[in-house]
């Protein structure tokens, strides 16, 4: 009877340490996920043909603890600017002048080499030329005749920057990082 007893211990004693191990493997995947690094999936097209509707990716949320946002980050966007959660390069960061002439970017009067965007770019709504604010970005998507970005929805404030996308991981001909 004693060894019964000792028995049925011994497994409730094993029991709780899984399930309080697994509580905790679960609480820090959670911390892990909400303010390091998620997954994301592209919805749209409007950063063909850097990234296409379906592709999963890594979102760094991290860092922009440390640093702002640069030039040519593919930047996640979760804020009061859209309903939905974009995904978009930054192309003006605060103090940058941005102006649109002939179908190309300019900032600061250099116009931008951008070897990435499909199609040409025109300004929207937008009134140009435009000086990004401090606690703002200007965003855009590499696929310019086919995006809601900044033109249309202006620019987008600095808190709404949810993470930058820094790894594909689908589909896996795909697989690395994101080449800017």
């Amino acid at each position: 009877m004693q060894l019964e007893t000792k028995h049925k211990k011994n497994w409730l004693k094993e029991l709780r340490e899984w399930t309080v191990s697994l509580g905790i493997a679960v609480a820090v995947a959670m911390l892990f996920q909400t303010y390091v690094y998620a997954q994301s999936e592209v919805q749209n097209v409007s950063m063909q043909n850097t990234l296409v509707a379906g592709q999963r990716l890594i979102e760094d949320k991290w860092s922009y603890h440390f640093h702002e946002p640069r030039h040519g980050d593919i930047v996640i966007i979760n804020g009061p600017e859209s309903e939905l959660r974009l995904i978009k390069r930054v192309v003006g960061i605060p103090g940058d002048i941005i102006d649109m002439h002939d179908g190309d970017v300019y900032i600061n009067g250099e116009k931008l080499d951008e070897q990435y965007v499909k199609g040409q770019t025109f300004a929207g709504s937008v009134t140009l030329p435009f000086t990004v604010e401090e606690g703002q970005l200007f965003v855009m998507g590499d696929n310019r005749e086919h995006s809601l970005d900044s033109r249309a929805i202006g620019p987008i404030s600095r808190s709404s920057i949810e993470g930058k996308a820094v790894f594909r991981i689908w589909p896996l001909p795909k697989f690395g990082t994101l080449n800017e």
